[in-house]
């Protein structure tokens, strides 16, 4: 039986522990976007490799996350969270010493494995080691942290790029390392899960991680027309496939297909899908269109977007709440016409825009809709399997949600007609961000509609979401199954 009181030194402790490991890889998350720019003029990029920076990171996370829950249940849940902690460290000291693209590249990569490693170990070792009856409260306070962080990531960025400059939104994630490790070590109990057994399906992660970073590069770069594009998403579309095919027959699949069976939790996930595909266009393009079209300086921009995760981390929780008594239905459809309306809202930010006539009104729809439609997504997943599948089931919406971003950053400047250097001229940029916006718009309103024909209500005695203060704009909150 966990025994760690909340109130006892070791429960705090073990509580800022856990916030400094999730919270490197939020800012993470929520930074890198208001550092574009100045990253494409100091290492002379193209918008391709802009791409990659947001992306290369998503691909191992996005495929490798459920993996890493299920190395930290078997191995121990500190052992690989300290792993992953040191892993992100080491792999954002790359990064922010990277001489050219490619290797900024690929530490990103690099994160994304370290990423997948403390993520979900950090809610995991809230769940094993804090006594029942402060469980929950524990959970709120770490989600609650988390949204603070995601909430200053983009004016932290912002302040950074224009200051120090924008290696070091990533070289601060070292320091918090070096205060999280031995913290960890020394206040944090081991745990793992005695009932984890069989084999890992270190196969169908890698074929889901290969199948990502092939169609993502065949998106990317598909404006070339190349023999060797269409050959890349050609074996993309072969590992996607062989990604099915191996999960559909391994004893012990990382993504079993038969939770699909639930016709609610697929209706949900594309829900997901949707909206998240959406998210991730608009907050790669718009960071990149405040400081590109309107002329706002990195912590301007930064700042900007600072009202949608505030609403977020102020009101999710009501939102959930209010949730249970209608159904997900009403929020997972009114939420995405919300945001729809945010984006066309945006098609009012060109050069010199006014941050209070032309920016504010749209990121407050914004901050309105995905305050009515995360907490209820989060709910909705939980409940529409049984109790037992409950972290499985949100790290797959997750994991999910992830890679429809990823998958939005790839192909947007693609349909919008974007070129490799389009990020060099505000007029090219605003023109081609105005047919992109249109386009998120699009996906929000197809996921509103799926959620008004699929989702219904679930049963009372459903499972109920422990993270119920949220402010990360890049995926839904992690849940973990088992309570007992």
């Amino acid at each position: 039986m966990p025994d760690v009181r909340l109130a006892s030194p070791r429960g705090k402790w073990l509580l800022l522990t856990t916030v400094l490991g999730s919270g490197m890889a939020m800012l993470d998350s929520t930074v890198v976007n208001v550092a574009l720019p100045r990253i494409g003029h100091d290492l002379d990029a193209n918008l391709a490799a802009l791409q990659w920076t947001v992306n290369a990171y998503l691909v191992t996370l996005a495929g490798l996350i459920l993996l890493g829950g299920s190395l930290g249940d078997r191995y121990g849940r500190r052992k690989v969270f300290v792993l992953g902690v040191v892993w992100f460290a080491a792999a954002s000291l790359l990064c922010g010493l990277a001489p050219t693209e490619g290797v900024l590249i690929a530490a990103r990569a690099l994160q994304g494995i370290g990423g997948a490693l403390l993520t979900p170990g950090s809610l995991a070792l809230i769940q094993a080691s804090f006594h029942p009856d402060d469980r929950s409260r524990a959970v709120g306070l770490w989600s609650g942290f988390g949204g603070i962080g995601a909430a200053v990531g983009p004016f932290l960025g912002g302040w950074l790029v224009a200051g120090p400059g924008w290696r070091w939104v990533f070289l601060l994630n070292v320091p918090l390392a070096m205060l999280c490790v031995p913290v960890a070590l020394r206040h944090v109990p081991e745990s793992a899960d005695e009932r984890a057994h069989g084999r890992f399906d270190a196969l169908g992660a890698a074929l889901g991680a290969v199948a990502l970073a092939l169609l993502t590069y065949a998106l990317i770069e598909a404006r070339s027309g190349s023999l060797a594009v269409a050959l890349t998403a050609a074996a993309g579309c072969a590992a996607a496939v062989a990604f099915v095919y191996v999960e559909k027959h391994r004893p012990d699949p990382m993504l079993p297909p038969d939770i699909f069976a639930s016709r609610q939790f697929t209706a949900v996930n594309l829900v997901t899908l949707c909206v998240y595909a959406a998210f991730g266009g608009f907050f790669f393009l718009t960071a990149l269109q405040l400081q590109v079209v309107a002329g706002y300086s990195p912590p301007a921009a930064g700042t900007a977007l600072l009202p949608t995760t505030a609403l977020m981390l102020l009101f999710s929780a009501g939102s959930g709440a209010l949730a249970d008594r209608t159904g997900p239905r009403l929020p997972l459809t009114v939420g995405p016409l919300l945001c729809a309306a945010a984006m066309l809202l945006m098609l009012r930010v060109g050069r010199d825009a006014d941050y209070l006539t032309d920016v504010l009104p749209a990121l407050l729809v914004m901050g309105a809709g995905m305050v009515t439609l995360v907490a209820p997504l989060t709910a909705a997943v939980l409940a529409s399997v049984d109790t037992a599948r409950a972290g499985l089931a949100s790290g797959i919406n997750n994991a999910a949600a992830r890679a429809a971003g990823l998958v939005a950053v790839a192909a947007l400047p693609l349909l919008a007609g974007m070129g490799p250097e389009a990020y060099r001229s505000p007029a090219a940029f605003d023109a081609a961000f105005d047919r992109a916006m249109p386009i998120c718009a699009g996906a929000l309103l197809l996921g509103s509609a799926v959620a008004f024909r699929l989702v219904r209500r679930p049963t009372p005695d459903c499972l109920r979401p422990e993270c119920r203060t949220h402010g990360n704009v890049a995926a839904p909150p992690l849940e973990a199954g088992d309570r007992c």
